[in-house]
C-alpha cells in the first residue's frame, strides 16, 4: 500500500475534531526585513506543540480493536514521542516510547505526563528503532513508526490540505525533512489541490541525507544538532519517491544558521520554535532571491525547545546582535577609573550588566588592572560608538564582538 491523496483527505475528515486547526498569520516583521510575503503555518501550537500529534491520532484511528487492547509503541526523538503518548491515553490505548539517551529532559517529562510509559535506549533514532521493533515483537506492541508509515504521513498531510483552505494563494511551501513523512504528506496535499505550488525541503547540514541522496553522494554523518527532530540519517524508501516526485528542491543549513533562525523566530514574531522550523527559515534567508514577489509559507512544524537550551540561544543571540557585549579594559590601577568608566557608559545610553576587576590573574603591567565590563546597548553600531567616546576619553578598550 502507498500513500495517495485520497488517504490524506480520508484522514483529514478522521482526525479534524480531535486536533488543532492552527493558524496561518502572517510574519509581519521578517517579512519587512527580509523583503518577502512570509506567512507562518503555526503547528507549534498543535496538541503537544507539534505536527506530529496529526499522525500519530490517524495511525491510532487505523488499529483494530484487539491491537488497541495489546498497546502501541513508538521510537522518537520527543515530537512523535508526545503526539503518540497523548492520542493513546486520550483513546485508552497503553503506549510505550522508546528514546534515545540523551533526550531533552522536557521532553521525556512530558511524554510521561501524557501517560506514555518511556524507555531510553541508544544515543540517536537509528540506534533506538531496533531495539523498539525487537520489543513490539516481543511484547505484542503495534509499532507506530514516526514517519515509515502511510497512516502517519496521510495524517501529517492534514497540514497541507488545512493550509489551501487557509490561505490558497501561497505560492511556495517550506517544510522541514527528517524522516520525510511530513514533508511526504504536506508535498502531496498542496499539490493535489494546487499542482503549480512549490514544495521546498529544509534539512540540517549534518542530517541532510534527502539531499545527499539526489546529488548521489555520502550520506551524512550525523552529529549534535539543534534541530533534533530533524536529526534522522536515512528516510524511508516510500517517502524519497514521493519528495522525488512532487518536491521542487531542497537545501540544508548549518548549525549557527539554524540557531540564528529559532532567534529571529523569538525576537522578531515572538514565537518558540525548536530547531527544525530554524532550518525552514535559514532556508529560505540563504536563497531569498528566489522567493522575491511570492509568498511564501515556513511551516513552523513544532516548539518543543528544552528552556535551559532556549535560554542560552537568547543569551548568544543578543550577543551576536550587539545588544550584550563584554568590554575589555586595560586600565591605570588607581582610584576613580571605573566610576568614570561608568558614568561614560550610562551618558551614552547604555546599562552596565556585570563588572569584572582583575589585579592578579592578569598579563599586564603590575600598576594597571583589567576591568570587564558587560553591558546592554541598542545595537552593533551602538557599541561602536560607545567604545569611540571612551577612547576619545583616553581609555585602552576592545569589544569581545566585531564592531
Amino acid at each position: 500500500m502507498a500513500l495517495t491523496f485520497k488517504k490524506i483527505e480520508q484522514a483529514y475528515d478522521a482526525i479534524k475534531d480531535s486536533t488543532i486547526r492552527t493558524p496561518v498569520v502572517k510574519a509581519t516583521r521578517l517579512s519587512l526585513h527580509l523583503g518577502i510575503d512570509l506567512y507562518l503555518k503555526l503547528e507549534n501550537l498543535q496538541h503537544t506543540n507539534a505536527f506530529k500529534a496529526r499522525g500519530a491520532l490517524n495511525k491510532l484511528l487505523s488499529l483494530t480493536d484487539e491491537q488497541r487492547k495489546a498497546g502501541v509503541i513508538a521510537c522518537s526523538a520527543g515530537n512523535h514521542a508526545q503526539g503518540v503518548a497523548y492520542h493513546a491515553t486520550r483513546l485508552g490505548v497503553p503506549s510505550t516510547i522508546v528514546m534515545p539517551n540523551g533526550t531533552p529532559f522536557n521532553k521525556i517529562q512530558r511524554t510521561e505526563d501524557f501517560g506514555a510509559k518511556v524507555v531510553l535506549h541508544g544515543s540517536n533514532f537509528d540506534e533506538s528503532v531496533q531495539f523498539t521493533m525487537d520489543m513490539a515483537k516481543e511484547k505484542g506492541f503495534t509499532f507506530i513508526h514516526p514517519f515509515d508509515d502511510e497512516f502517519v504521513a496521510a495524517g501529517q498531510g492534514t497540514l497541507g490540505l488545512e493550509l489551501m483552505e487557509q490561505k490558497p494563494d501561497i505560492d511556495a511551501v517550506i517544510v522541514p525533512i527528517g524522516g520525510g513523512g511530513l514533508i511526504a504528506g504536506v508535498a502531496m496535499a498542496v499539490k493535489g489541490v494546487k499542482p503549480e505550488i512549490e514544495v521546498i525541503g529544509a534539512q540540517a547540514e549534518m542530517y541532510d541525507a534527502v539531499k545527499a541522496a539526489q546529488e548521489h553522494r555520502a550520506g551524512p554523518t550525523g552529529g549534535a544538532t539543534l534541530a533534533e527532530g530533524i536529526a534522522v540519517k536515512a528516510p524511508s524508501k516510500a517517502n524519497m519517491k514521493i519528495i522525488d516526485k512532487y518536491v521542487d528542491w531542497i537545501d540544508s543549513a548549518s548549525e549557527a544558521e539554524i540557531e540564528g533562525a529559532v532567534f529571529d523566530l523569538l525576537s522578531a514574531e515572538k514565537l518558540v520554535v525548536e530547531g527544525a522550523p530554524g532550518a525552514g527559515l535559514a532556508v529560505l534567508k540563504k536563497n531569498l532571491k528566489k522567493f522575491k514577489g511570492k509568498k511564501v509559507c515556513l511551516i513552523v512544524c513544532g516548539g518543543n525547545i528544552d528552556s535551559r537550551l532556549l535560554s542560552t540561544l537568547i543569551l548568544r543571540g543578543l550577543v551576536r546582535d550587539g545588544r550584550i557585549t563584554r568590554l575589555v579594559f586595560e586600565i591605570d590601577d588607581t582610584p576613580g577609573q571605573l566610576s568614570d568608566i561608568a558614568r561614560l557608559i550610562g551618558e551614552s545610553g547604555a546599562n552596565v550588566v556585570e563588572v569584572i576587576h582583575q589585579r592578579m590573574m592578569q598579563s599586564v603591567s603590575l600598576k594597571k588592572a583589567e576591568l570587564e565590563v558587560v553591558i546592554e546597548a541598542r545595537d552593533k553600531y551602538h557599541v561602536k560608538d560607545i567604545i569611540k567616546t571612551l577612547k576619545d576619553k583616553g581609555f585602552k578598550v576592545r569589544a569581545n564582538i566585531e564592531v
